[in-house]
This record gives structure tokens, C-alpha cells and sequence, in this order.
């Protein structure tokens, strides 16, 4: 039987330091390495402005590539990028939420695409360079973990995956911090041991959102009145898809207290601010969920919660509506719980699942 280390792997390539040390270390463990990386969408005239895939960053990927002695191809997807990922952001906006665009690109794309392309090359794992950890379970199903380094931990995007994917997958670099992921890159001698790294949505060339809604759904910007709880009018705002739950900056608004957008009417048009206490809900539905092991724990269990990929995992309970759906009560309230990010529930480091927030209220 052939060994395992010699069964292919395909490392998603970006040409950053997480990704090519991720590829250095299964070559050095003795897979059969070959390096893919996606050439997504990018506006006309910002090919070289985006966070992936740039001229710079292909260059950059196909030189680890040949440092490490494995083939090295670029898949194009720009047209699928543009319509499931692209869109999805765009339309999220327009329909009120704050829509994660990574999620839907890990999910459609990485665990789609890339994942189809590398099974249909022979490959037995797609391999990336994302901080999250692989186990085991008694029963053999497969656990997605928190990464060992919490400050760079990724396991909150990659709550989209389910059995099969995991099956498939394999994070060499999870067990690693990300001082020690830069050393690693220094020792095996990669060109992109001191590069950089942005947070920013590769697709938005490193401007803001709002000027990219502008040019693509310029039909958000509809403009309407600023108003609190009670009714009162306090001002106007440029278009609700601009404006995000928990903001303060921005809002002109005159006041002698500082006030927070609190929710948003998209029936009537009107942005709703308020005090920082009238942001606290106790309460969100979230819809569709994803069970990492197929299934729910329980119809009721307890969870720590992260409600943004930045938050701080929050102790709650989540109570099963449906398979799909499910409503987390919250120990104590909650600031900017906010609809289109989503809410992924932990139980110690193993990732239960996650689904997106649909709304919040108290009660």
C-alpha cells in the first residue's frame, strides 16, 4: 500500500508567507505537492491594488514554488468570484445585512471549486494555509479546532465546512504561531518570509466599501431620515446599506451624548440611532446553520458564540429551532449584533457550527 506521505496534496497558493510555508512543510513531510492559486475578480485598472492574486503576488507564489521544486498552476475564476462572492456582497448590502464575503468565497470557491479541481487531479487533499486544527473524534468524524495561536485564529470562516470537506482537507500551519510560521518561512529560505499581510476584502483594492457600492449598486444610495426610538427626526442619511449596526463615526448628527446606529427600517427607509445601552440584545436568530458534524449537539446546548470574526466568543445558550435554524440567547446583552455576519458557536476549541444572524432583539 503506498505510504501516506506520498499520497498529492494541492496547497491553495497565495503568495503569502501562511500559504507557501503551508506547502514547504508538507513537501518536507514527503507529499506529493502541487501549488494552485485562484486568479479572482478585481475591478478594471486594480489588478495590482487587490489582496489577492496580484501580478505581484503570482510572482511571488510561483517562485516559492520552484524554490520547493513542485508544479505550480493558476486557476481562473474570476467569472464565478464576480457572480457568487461579488454579488452576494452587493446584494447583501442592498437587502440591510453586512454580509461576510469570506465566508461565501471559502465555501464556494475554496471548498468548492479548488477543492473539485484538486479531486479531479488525483489529489487526495486541498491544503491551505488558514489557522484552525484537524482532529479526530472517537467515532472518526472530523473536528474543526481553534487554531494554537488564538490571536490569529481562523477557524470562524471556516465554519462553512461540513464532513466531507473536512475529510479533504488538511492545515499544516495550525499548530504553529505566527512567529513561528515567519521563522519557518526564514529556515526554508521563501522570498516572502517578511511580506506583509492585510485584513482587508481582496476585492475592494484597500478602498472602502461605500465608494465601492457607489459605482456597483449606485441604487443604494437612497436617502432617508435618521431617527431614535421615540420617532424623532435628527437628521437625514446618504442610504441605509452605508451604515452598520454599532456605528458612531459618520452620522452628522448633533447631540450632547454620543449616539450609535441601533437598527434599520428598511420598510420605511429610516436609520435608527441611539445610546450606547439601547445596543445591548439578549437575543439572535441565525438561519441557515451549518453542523460542522452533521448535526447539532443537542436542541439545546451550551456555547461560547462569536457573532464577527474580531468578537470575543461570548458565553450563551443555543436552543434548536429547526435543523436550519436556530435562536441564541445570550447570557448578557450584546453590543452590534449585526444582521449578515455570522454567528459561529464553540464548545472549548471544537467548532459546533454557525449560521447567519438574521436578527437580534431582547427577549
Amino acid at each position: 500500500m503506498e505510504p501516506e506521505r506520498t499520497r498529492k496534496v494541492v496547497v491553495a497558493m497565495s503568495g503569502g508567507v501562511d500559504s507557501s510555508v503551508a506547502a514547504a512543510l508538507l513537501a518536507k513531510e514527503g507529499y506529493d505537492v502541487t501549488g494552485m492559486m485562484l486568479r479572482l475578480w478585481s475591478e478594471a485598472g486594480k489588478e495590482d491594488l487587490n489582496r489577492c492574486c496580484t501580478p505581484d503576488a503570482m510572482m511571488l507564489a510561483r517562485r516559492v514554488a520552484a524554490k520547493l521544486g513542485i508544479p505550480f498552476y493558476v486557476i481562473d475564476v474570476k467569472e464565478k468570484f464576480r457572480e457568487w462572492v461579488v454579488e452576494a456582497f452587493i446584494q447583501g448590502y442592498l437587502a440591510g445585512m453586512t454580509p461576510n464575503p469570506c465566508l461565501v468565497c471559502n465555501r464556494q470557491i475554496r471548498w468548492g471549486l479548488l477543492l473539485q479541481q484538486a479531486l479531479s487531479l488525483g489529489a487526495e487533499w486541498l491544503a491551505t494555509g488558514h489557522y484552525a486544527r484537524i482532529a479526530r473524534d472517537e467515532q472518526g468524524r472530523f473536528l474543526l479546532l481553534r487554531a494554537l495561536d488564538a490571536a490569529k485564529d481562523q477557524s470562524y470562516v471556516l465554519s462553512v465546512l461540513g464532513q466531507q470537506d473536512l475529510r479533504h482537507t488538511l492545515l499544516p500551519i495550525g499548530n504553529y504561531t505566527k512567529p513561528q510560521v515567519r521563522e519557518l518561512a526564514r529556515k526554508f529560505g521563501l522570498p516572502v518570509a517578511e511580506r506583509s499581510e492585510s485584513q482587508d476584502l481582496c476585492f475592494l483594492a484597500g478602498e472602502d466599501y461605500r465608494d465601492f457600492l457607489v459605482r456597483h449598486a449606485p441604487e443604494a444610495m437612497r436617502p432617508g431620515q435618521i431617527v431614535n426610538r421615540r420617532g424623532e427626526v435628527l437628521g437625514e442619511h446618504q442610504g441605509l446599506a452605508f451604515y452598520t449596526i454599532g456605528q458612531r463615526k459618520g452620522l452628522g448628527v448633533a447631540s450632547s451624548r454620543p449616539l450609535y446606529v441601533v437598527d434599520k427600517d428598511f420598510r420605511q427607509n429610516l436609520l435608527i440611532v441611539g445610546p450606547l445601552e439601547e445596543l445591548g440584545k439578549t437575543t439572535l436568530h441565525a438561519a441557515p446553520v451549518n453542523w460542522v458534524l452533521g448535526e447539532p449537539p443537542a436542541e439545546r446546548f451550551r456555547a461560547e458564540v462569536k457573532i464577527r470574526y474580531t468578537a470575543t466568543p461570548l458565553s450563551a445558550t443555543v436552543i434548536v429551532e429547526t435543523p436550519q435554524q436556530v435562536r441564541v440567547e445570550f447570557d448578557q446583552p450584546v453590543r452590534d449584533i449585526t444582521p449578515g455576519q455570522r454567528a459561529v458557536f464553540y464548545q472549548g476549541d471544537v467548532v459546533v457550527g454557525g449560521g447567519t444572524i438574521v436578527s437580534a432583539s431582547n427577549g
